[in-house]
């Protein structure tokens, strides 16, 4: 008997048969170095795969049956971060951690900032008293042990996996300026290499202010792209109304659960203004249904017993019955959260250009250090004056001015953007916005006021079209319908007297009958009446047309639609003056998206109708594989995923919070003219963010060869210093005047 075991063939045949996925939350990451730095890790493990998204501080793992969820975790913790195993039902969920981080670095720069000041009035200031440099080194030890003690942990966690960050350089010149400073103050300035009697005190405690300033405002625009996926869990129903049948009297009664506890085939009620717990099929009561969180329709959609229902969805009129159909992470509405998700983990992340050189950078500062305290070790034999030197590179080498490049431009340019009706997220918008030539827009909402109103009136000839309207409007005043409200509106706009009706009657899913003045009054679709007169039934109006008529034969056709924002049509003149594409992307019909097209001047050819809110993801990214680059226009839930898709996210501010928080921009004055106005705004934010990064680079390329020439004491270094930081800040500031 002979017993066979599995060779290692056989177990990759097994394996690839058995691909699993697991979400992780991982902490600690703080640079693009991080990133690569845990993806790497983990791709050592046999079969696995992963994709690490620092904005999200997740890791999504593809890995094999043989790996197991320890194995996981172990592999990143070894690379220096935490992780934890992320359960289907918490995944969408955002960090918990990540807004404690954020008031920790809010705090320590509150600490920092007036501390660094005082520090720098002494050193600067004409006071010559003898206590004032104890008095510096007092004030700076807490700035430098306590507050960037944020860059000392990282800079250790990465010196024990034999890497370096820039976190590392900071951290090294932060203690050098402040222990040269230290033992220069203590030892004398008769005992020491440099008599020249300056401290670097002032530099150790600006240079932690600034930066702690830098990673706070880039803590805040991680945690604002974050957001959107709390903002559309929070759509979903918190409780429901579920029936239950007693065992005893087979009576049927209601219990109010969570809707977590909400399982498929419970039957739970909706009432008027209720959202839909879930998704479902109505089994019983007849309703509108406001669709447009999913499809993105400004006219509510006719439901009863046979008709679909999604989770999230608001019922605006009658009473249903809803047997629940998918429930969880099953529904439409979860499935709209994961793709923003989807598409927030394969969006490029695009980081500052000072973290993406950092992998270069530190080590080659780190070296020249080196190299510059042997070369003068060697040259003048004083080990203390090559200690001297060497300290001197690294302190001009601290990246103030490059920490300072990116955050105070995108400061100063957002406040302006803020006075001009335009908030930008972050520096990753920034660099989107350079080369769009492509942009995509909802309609309803965006294009158009996402109002409805009655905006087609027509009558058979010989009655004139108030009259109709008048009988319409008798009839409709019964009812709580959005397009029976469109038309009660109109008629008390025109300042009609509208009679009383009684016998009313809602006839499901087709319109309403009523008696008025002795006659029977029927509004509602064409199937309701013997004979729909030729001249109203060819009528071809964007919107939805319903029919008003008496003795079986339609008298008269009211359509119900939404305006076009008055701004829209210059704002795509603009946008194709600017040599961008525009395209037009809706959940609504095909005649009314062209409509709305046609009114603004979008060509036919550029129109996308009747598209679900996977559809709208699918579009822009096939668009994107076409090469073209994308920015999408929107306001509504539907829009997220799309939003997020695109190379660049604008969110009108009268829409959803979901689709606010799932954009890069929103336009708060809710006016498609803005659009053009936030690309320029953004393009100049950037162009100041790539000045100020040349001058930072400049700047210590100058510095380092002078400081390894030994040409710097420490009164110049703390200048050099100062003079660059303040040359960012005044660059910055050019874009008040954008």
């Amino acid at each position: 008997m002979s017993t066979t075991h599995p060779t290692d063939a056989d177990r990759s045949t097994a394996d690839a048969a058995d691909v699993h996925e697991v979400d992780l939350a991982i902490t600690g990451m703080t640079c693009a170095s991080c990133v690569a730095r845990v993806e790497k890790r983990l791709g050592r493990l046999d079969g696995v795969s992963a994709s690490v998204n620092l904005a999200t501080e997740r890791a999504h793992v593809t890995y094999p049956g043989h790996v197991t969820h320890d194995e996981i975790v172990g592999a990143v913790e070894a690379s220096g971060y935490g992780a934890t195993v992320l359960d289907p039902g918490t995944r969408l969920a955002p960090p918990e951690h990540t807004h404690v981080r954020e008031d920790d670095l809010r705090r320590r720069m509150l600490v920092a900032g007036p501390l660094a000041l005082v520090v720098v009035l002494l050193a600067m200031g004409p006071w010559t008293f003898a206590a004032n440099p104890w008095l510096q080194l007092v004030l700076a030890a807490p700035v430098v042990v306590w507050c960037a003690w944020p860059f000392h942990r990282a800079a250790v966690a990465a010196a024990r996996h034999r890497t370096s960050t820039m976190d590392t350089l900071v951290s090294l010149g932060v203690t050098a300026a402040f222990v040269w400073s230290t033992v220069a103050l203590v030892v004398g300035p008769g005992h020491h290499p440099r008599e020249e009697g300056h401290y670097y005190f002032e530099t150790a405690a600006v240079v932690t202010a600034f930066l702690l300033l830098g990673r706070w405002l880039e803590s805040r625009a991680k945690a604002q792209g974050r957001s959107a996926l709390t903002a559309l869990m929070d759509l979903g129903a918190k409780e429901v109304a579920v029936q239950r049948i007693s065992a005893t009297t087979r009576a049927t009664t209601e219990v109010v659960i969570p809707v977590d506890d909400l399982r498929v085939g419970d039957h739970f009620v909706v009432r008027p203004g209720e959202k839909v717990a879930t998704d479902g099929v109505v089994v019983d009561g007849v309703s509108a249904i406001d669709t447009s969180v999913v499809t993105g329709e400004s006219v509510p959609v006719d439901v009863e017993a046979g008709s679909t229902v999604d989770a999230g969805t608001i019922n605006t009129s009658g009473r249903l019955v809803v047997e629940a159909t998918a429930v969880g992470a099953h529904t439409t509405l979860a499935a709209i959260t994961r793709l923003v998700e989807q598409a927030q983990t394969g969006k490029a992340d695009v980081q500052r250009l000072a973290d993406r050189v950092s992998a270069v950078f530190v080590p080659v500062v780190l070296a020249l250090a080196l190299l510059t305290f042997v070369g003068w070790w060697i040259g003048s034999g004083s080990a203390t004056t090559a200690i001297g030197v060497a300290i001197t590179v690294l302190i001009i080498a601290c990246p103030c001015a490059l920490g300072l490049a990116t955050p105070t431009a995108l400061l100063v340019g957002t406040s302006r953007g803020a006075q001009k009706g335009i908030l930008i997220k972050g520096p990753q918008v920034l660099e989107d916005t350079r080369s769009i030539d492509t942009v995509v827009m909802d309609k309803t909402g965006t294009i158009t006021t996402g109002r409805t109103r009655l905006t087609g009136l027509a009558a058979e000839p010989g009655l004139h079209p108030f009259a109709a309207l008048v009988a319409a409007a008798a009839v409709e005043r019964g009812s709580e319908h959005p397009v029976a409200r469109a038309v009660v509106a109109r008629a008390e706009e025109k300042g009609l007297k509208i009679p009383d009706a009684r016998d009313f009657v809602a006839l499901p899913g087709s319109g309403a009958r009523a008696v008025v003045g002795g006659t029977e009054v029927t509004v509602g679709l064409p199937e309701l009446f013997d004979e729909v007169p030729a001249e109203l039934a060819t009528l071809d109006r964007p919107g939805t047309t319903v029919f008003v008529g008496w003795d079986g034969r339609a008298r008269g056709a009211l359509t119900v639609a939404d305006d076009v924002r008055e701004t829209s049509a210059q704002a795509v003149r603009d946008l194709r003056a600017a040599g961008l594409e525009a395209w037009l992307l809706s959940g609504d019909t095909e005649i009314n998206a062209r409509a709305v097209a046609a009114k603004v001047g979008i060509e036919p050819e550029h129109v996308v109708a009747g598209v679900k809110p996977h559809e709208k993801h699918a579009r822009i990214a096939e668009l994107q594989e076409s090469g073209r680059v994308v920015a999408m226009v929107g306001d509504g839930v539907n829009d997220a995923a799309a939003l997020v898709q695109a190379d660049l996210g604008m969110a009108m501010g009268a829409g959803t919070d979901v689709a606010m928080e799932s954009a890069d921009i929103v336009l708060v004055r809710d006016d498609l003219a803005s659009v053009p106005e936030a690309m320029a705004l953004s393009a100049r934010t950037l162009q100041v963010i790539k000045q100020n990064l040349v001058w930072a680079f400049g700047y210590n390329t100058l510095a380092i060869p002078l400081a390894m020439a030994g040409l710097l004491n420490p009164m110049i270094a703390g200048a050099a210093m100062a003079f660059s930081s303040v040359c960012v800040v005044l660059s910055s500031l050019r874009l008040r005047r954008a």
